[in-house]
């Protein structure tokens, strides 16, 4: 068992504006799942991007919008987004405040 708190795991810069921390990979003994957590800061947006997994994403604090093949949708504080496999995708942070999310995949051999 792994008990941490997620400010304890190193961030990396993905881009300007988005910070992430895997908080859970296969180190910690999780071979099938990564879980990361995002940090959006205001006006910054994660790359848009698609790939051959499905992933899921549980806000946790802030506003934005995700985008995409049905175009722009709000989200907010405990909105739950699935992301199909291929499908292009991005997160917008248009708030105020930092937006936050947990994000899982599947990983990979």
């Amino acid at each position: 068992m792994k008990i941490s708190n997620y400010l304890d795991t190193k961030p990396s810069k993905e881009r300007p504006g988005v910070i992430k921390r895997e908080v859970i990979t296969a180190k910690d003994g999780a071979p099938h799942f990564c879980m990361r957590v995002f940090e959006v800061e205001p006006g910054s947006t994660t790359p848009s991007h698609s790939h051959p997994w499905e992933h899921e994403i549980f806000i946790l604090y802030g506003q934005g919008v995700v985008i995409g093949e049905q175009g722009e949708t709000s989200i907010g504080k405990d909105s739950v987004i699935f992301i199909a496999p291929d499908e292009p995708h991005c997160l917008v942070n248009t708030g105020s405040e930092v937006l936050r999310f947990i994000c899982l995949i599947p990983l990979h051999p």
